[in-house]
């Protein structure tokens, strides 16, 4: 797919497509947007992103236009085979779907999304992981919600901030270690009161504690790979890229 791409290796079923959308991508917002922006409340020109969509579903051959979702940083799933026809994006922070020709999609600019698929290749899922929906059991919900057993998931951990470059207060580390206390594993101590934080090792744990056992992905760091928008590194200004799983 070239540069404008990134295509997971994560063994998926044939039937089964995914990517993420990188700013290179065939787009036409303008500076300090340029060029593949998808966030539709990121500040850009309505106009532009939904041309952008539209670019983004002919580039990549979709079977259908993805199923987008107003993300709230919570730990809703949506169906997609329930969603109706008006329009209208559900307040999600995930979502599945089953079947041959459905396509999910995920925003992010720094947090993880995670795409599933199972084995046979009949049901997908994508989830938006910021800390707090990490926290709060958004990728159990997922989990639950495509109701396969987790054992025959597949999980890849997309492009989101790298642990060297996310830095976190005291919140975010109680968050995790209060409920699981070896989760320290992902917080080095910085400056009094912080610390990093590796959302790929947490995903990890909470991934392999609900039952899945092929995990793949991560080893991304949005906030220095320029391809990519990172709102930690760009502020207001920052678009949204897409992590995609579809079904052919």
């Amino acid at each position: 797919m070239g540069e404008a791409w990134i295509v997971p290796d994560w063994g998926a079923p044939a039937n089964v497509g995914a990517a993420v959308s990188t700013r290179l991508g065939p787009g036409v917002s303008v500076p300090p947007y340029d060029r593949l922006n998808l966030g539709l409340r990121s500040g850009d020109d309505p106009v532009a992103v939904t041309a952008n969509r539209a670019a983004l579903s002919l580039a990549l051959d979709l079977p259908v236009p993805p199923l987008w979702l107003h993300q709230v940083h919570g730990t809703d799933v949506a169906d997609a085979d329930r969603v109706t026809g008006s329009g209208e994006e559900p307040v999600a922070d995930a979502a599945v779907a089953r079947g041959p020709g459905k396509a999910l999609a995920i925003l992010t600019a720094d947090c993880l999304p995670v795409l599933f698929a199972s084995a046979d290749g009949g049901t997908i899922g994508a989830a938006h992981a910021g800390w707090r929906g990490l926290a709060a059991g958004v990728l159990e919900n997922t989990i639950t919600r495509m109701g396969m057993p987790p054992g025959s998931l597949l999980a890849w951990l997309g492009p989101a901030i790298g642990g060297v470059s996310y830095e976190v207060g005291a919140e975010v580390r109680a968050a995790f270690v209060e409920r699981d206390s070896a989760a320290d594993e992902a917080f080095m101590p910085t400056r009094p009161g912080h610390w990093t934080c590796d959302l790929y090792v947490l995903a990890r744990r909470r991934l392999a504690a609900a039952g899945v056992t092929q995990i793949s992905g991560g080893g991304f760091d949005t906030f220095r790979d320029e391809r990519l928008y990172s709102y930690r590194r760009d502020g207001v200004s920052s678009g949204r890229f897409a992590s995609l799983v579809w079904t052919r």
